[in-house]
C-alpha cells in the first residue's frame, strides 16, 4: 500500500520511504494522504483510482496506517466488496511505504473536500466520509460521477476478473 501523503501529514506518521520502482500491490492502487488540523486531527485519505474518501482519527499517529487499512476494509464490506477482495486487499495493505504526493488532480480533489469538510465539521466522520462520497467531482464527470459511482464499479470490475 502506497499513501502519499502531504509534508504536513508526513511530519506526523514518517518520513517517505518508497524505493525508486516500488508500485502499489494493492487492487485499489495508491492512497493519497493529508489531514484536517482539527481538535482532535482527522486523516483524510482518497483513493487515486476512485477518489473515495477514507476519513478516520489520526492519532495516535504510529498506528494510523493500519487503522486506516482497518477502515478501508471495513468501508469495502459497506459497498459490498467479497470478503476474498477484502482480504486480499487487507493482506497487500500490511506492506505500507509513505511517499510525497504526485498526482496534482488527486491533491487538487484532497483541498475541495477539506473546503467541504471544514464546512461540514459538525457531522460525524462516518456522516461526512459517505456526503464527500457522493459529491461529484469533475475528474470523474465523463465517467461515474462522484467516488462512490467510480468505487462501485471498481468492485464490478473486480468481481468480472474473478469469474
Amino acid at each position: 500500500m502506497i499513501v502519499r501523503a502531504t509534508k504536513k501529514l508526513r511530519d506526523r506518521i514518517g518520513t517517505p520511504d518508497l524505493r525508486a520502482g516500488e508500485q502499489s500491490t494493492t487492487a485499489l492502487g495508491e492512497w493519497y494522504a493529508t489531514r484536517f488540523a482539527w481538535r482532535p486531527d482527522v486523516l483524510l485519505l482518497v483513493n487515486e483510482t476512485t477518489l473515495l474518501p477514507i476519513l478516520l482519527p489520526l492519532a495516535p499517529a504510529a498506528t494510523t496506517l493500519s487503522r486506516a487499512a482497518d477502515r478501508i476494509a471495513a468501508t469495502m464490506a459497506a459497498y459490498g466488496a467479497d470478503q476474498a477482495m477484502i482480504a486480499a486487499e487487507v493482506e497487500q495493505m500490511r506492506n505500507r511505504r509513505i511517499a510525497p504526493t504526485a498526482n496534482r488532480s488527486v491533491v487538487g480533489i484532497m483541498t475541495e473536500f477539506t473546503f467541504l469538510a471544514d464546512r461540514s465539521r459538525e457531522r460525524e466522520l462516518g456522516d461526512l466520509e459517505a456526503w464527500l462520497a457522493a459529491t461529484p467531482c469533475s475528474p470523474l464527470y465523463r465517467t461515474h460521477t462522484n467516488p462512490k459511482n467510480a468505487f462501485m464499479h471498481q468492485l464490478s470490475l473486480h468481481r468480472q476478473v474473478q469469474r
